[in-house]
């Protein structure tokens, strides 16, 4: 990914995203950590990690938007590997303990303790290191997604059954990790972090610094995906979304272009999963539900699918907004609200809120082209040839 290349595939309202991302990324924290508690331009610390949670949706809903917006692969179970990041470095988490738990070992985690577990798991193993827990972030995810897309894409399974199928998947590994003999906490998941790398999880400056690394995955994240879709591997996306069956006959491997997305994808989200524990303090099954991974849809279909600004604009609107309403009278009500706002989307903004935008944009510029054109022709005495009668 050469420095032109990024050049060359960033456009206005690219730029501007990334800008305010980076503009949040380092004001943000620093109005946290240096201005007076109480001062009118003081970010609280609960402010911080609400945002931060919201940055790494936005991750999660770019993740989507690179498989749905530009190959057309509707995944209903991109929570699934959201939530196996955010295992992985919990589990990391949770080995920082220590001694300093409920019941004291130094080696199993108080849940495992209470379980009567005689030893630590094999699979536990390594995750008192960082850089490992780091590299299984990327691991997990990408495995179960390159292992599913392969068997599910040389089959050819497109559509709403490869839809149903993922939806299946994160429900299958939602009852899984319920288990209390699986190893990862059962319905309470993993909880009661001390430290990551050594500071406090509860410290201002440790929220802020998450804080600025979330926004920095998002940079990152978005020009890996803007990088490919500006690329000839996006037009050939997008050829399998808008005709796979001619692609496959053109020569194109349509398997193994899915199958390479489809990954990268996983692993973005996984990402987005790792970012999003140690700032909310708390994983558990209840992330593998399907429900939320026909919610970051809806986050998608609202900002604008196939515009990866839109993906992530949607995710923040979405769920500003669902913590708006989810807090007084209406909290009872926000599904419904939430069915609604995809509703009127559907029908009324199909190209979602970017989309249409972009597209307003368009339109009243050629219509500006188009003017000034018949401007300058009349200057110069130039009159368009009428019909002969």
């Amino acid at each position: 990914m050469t420095p032109h290349m990024l050049t060359r595939s960033l456009d206005r309202s690219a730029t501007i995203f990334l800008a305010v991302v980076a503009a949040c990324g380092i004001l943000i924290p620093l109005s946290n950590l240096l201005l007076p508690a109480g001062s009118f331009l003081q970010v609280p610390t609960y402010l911080v990690a609400l945002w931060g949670k919201y940055v790494c949706y936005a991750i999660l809903a770019l993740s989507i938007d690179l498989i749905w917006g530009y190959c057309g692969i509707l995944s209903l179970g991109h929570g699934a590997f959201f939530a196996l990041g955010g295992y992985a470095m919990g589990m990391y988490l949770m080995r920082q303990i220590g001694t300093r738990g409920v019941y004291g070992n130094p080696l199993l985690p108080d849940f495992m303790v209470f379980l009567n577990y005689s030893k630590l798991p094999w699979y536990w193993y390594g995750f008192d290191m960082f850089w490992f827990a780091a590299l299984m972030v990327l691991v997990v995810p990408g495995l179960l997604a390159f292992c599913f897309g392969w068997l599910a894409f040389r089959s050819r399974v497109t559509g709403v059954y490869l839809s149903i199928i993922t939806q299946a998947m994160t429900y299958a590994l939602l009852l899984a990790f319920f288990r209390n003999d699986f190893g990862f906490g059962g319905n309470n998941g993993l909880t009661d972090f001390k430290d990551i790398l050594g500071f406090n999880v509860q410290a201002e400056g440790t929220r802020a610094a998450l804080f600025a690394l979330s926004c920095l995955a998002l940079i990152v994240a978005f020009l890996i995906c803007r990088s490919v879709v500006s690329s000839k591997l996006g037009k050939v996306l997008i050829a399998i979304r808008d005709a796979e069956s001619r692609s496959r006959f053109l020569g194109y491997r349509v398997e193994s272009y899915k199958l390479f997305v489809f990954t990268l994808s996983a692993c973005m989200a996984g990402v987005a999963g790792a970012l999003y524990v140690p700032q909310v303090g708390i994983i558990n099954p209840s992330e593998f539900a399907p429900g939320n991974s026909i919610e970051a849809v809806i986050w998608v279909a609202v900002g604008g699918r196939g515009t990866l600004v839109g993906a992530a604009l949607g995710a923040v609107v979405v769920n500003y907004a669902k913590t708006l309403f989810t807090s007084g009278m209406l909290a009872p009500y926000w599904l419904f609200m939430l069915g609604a706002l995809f509703i009127l989307v559907t029908l009324l903004l199909p190209k979602g809120i970017v989309g249409t935008f972009n597209a307003w944009w368009d339109q009243s510029k050629e219509k500006r082209t188009a003017a000034i054109s018949a401007s300058a022709a009349a200057e110069d005495g130039v009159t368009e040839p009428k019909m002969a009668e």
